[in-house]
């Protein structure tokens, strides 16, 4: 014969009356053993968190806000889930195992829309009732205002004297560009990033000081918007790659742009790096499986996310914190750089 015990709840989420109804129990014992409330004999106890287990029982984190003003839930803010976001995702996961905190990864934007204030309004929707705090990547405003925690990774404006974490993009700039000129390399090109991004104005920047440090001019017909986006930096590099008098590198300024450089030059018959040398910046995880593997700027996106954790937790915890963390970059020369080809006279 089959016992309340034995009988598995119906379709959709295990509600309490599902755990009531398996354990043999009111509901109310059920409540009260959840959340860990005295008059509950130790056997009944035992069952009910057994059946919790079983079914797969969890509470509401609405409702667990309500009872203790805490979820124990970290939002992540992106405004889309793309190479970037996804490695430093990993190193937020990574660093907040054991901490007694869940994650809620949520994406503030549709792709290739542009929302000023998405964050804002994202936390209005998350605070208080879902999250406690919050790490919000590449935030076009200050968060210094936000009613819960916050951490910004990487903000639009840069470090605003409250809660941030980047990485020196000037010097990450500098290094590659440099790299290109020890090559024997003057005549390069240059795909900037997104113009609101202030790491894509100190990219742009550590380009120019490279160049202007080894005396070579830079050509403004080279300078290119490719906005970060890999479709975007093919047609530009397409346009700079036809050119009679073409570049003979391209520093881009994210992976994905770099990506967009090495189809327009396959696409164009050029090799790479015997006839064009191409970096990028970021170093995501594609970076080292393109044809040839892309040299690039690696930005520790894993150490990002786990220093963004570590200041929120502080943060959570009461305690004083550091308003700003820069974490250094590595050139990683890999087959997409070389010499440049010899003119033929």
């Amino acid at each position: 014969m089959q016992t309340a015990l034995d009988t598995p709840p119906g379709p959709g989420r295990v509600t309490i009356a599902d755990v009531a109804r398996a354990a043999g129990v009111s509901i109310p014992t059920v409540s009260k053993v959840i959340n860990n409330r005295d008059g509950v004999a130790a056997a009944t106890i035992v069952r009910v968190q057994e059946v919790v287990e079983r079914l797969g029982y969890e509470t509401s984190l609405v409702a667990r806000s309500l009872r203790s003003t805490r979820t124990n839930v970290i939002g992540i803010l992106v405004t889309e889930f793309e190479p970037f976001s996804t490695e430093l995702l990993r190193g937020i996961s990574a660093a907040t195992t054991g901490t007694g905190y869940e994650l809620l990864a949520y994406a503030g934007l549709l792709t290739g829309s542009s929302r000023p204030g998405w964050e804002r309004r994202s936390l209005s929707r998350l605070s208080g009732t879902l999250i406690d705090g919050a790490i919000v990547v590449t935030p076009s405003e200050a968060m210094s205002a936000a009613s819960i925690p916050v951490v910004a990774i990487d903000p639009h404006t840069g470090p605003e004297g409250h809660a941030t974490v980047d990485t020196d993009n000037a010097a990450g700039a500098r290094e590659a560009v440099e790299h290109l000129l020890a090559l024997g390399h003057t005549r390069i090109a240059h795909l900037q990033g997104r113009g609101d991004l202030a790491s894509s104005q100190l990219r742009d920047a550590g380009f120019r000081a490279a160049m202007a440090a080894a005396g070579v001019p830079v050509d403004e017909h080279l300078i290119r918007p490719g906005d970060y986006q890999e479709e975007r930096s093919a047609a530009v590099a397409h346009e700079l790659l036809t050119l009679p008098d073409r570049p003979t590198a391209v520093f881009a300024a994210n992976d994905s742009s770099a990506i967009g450089v090495l189809h327009a030059a396959e696409a164009l018959g050029l090799r790479v790096p015997e006839d064009l040398s191409v970096v990028g910046f970021d170093d995501v995880p594609q970076a080292s499986t393109t044809t040839p593997p892309l040299t690039t700027v690696a930005q520790p996106l894993v150490d990002l996310g786990a220093s963004a954790v570590s200041m929120l937790l502080a943060m959570l915890r009461g305690e004083p914190t550091t308003d700003h963390v820069r974490l250094r970059t590595t050139l990683r020369v890999r087959s997409s750089t070389a010499a440049p080809p010899v003119a033929r006279g």
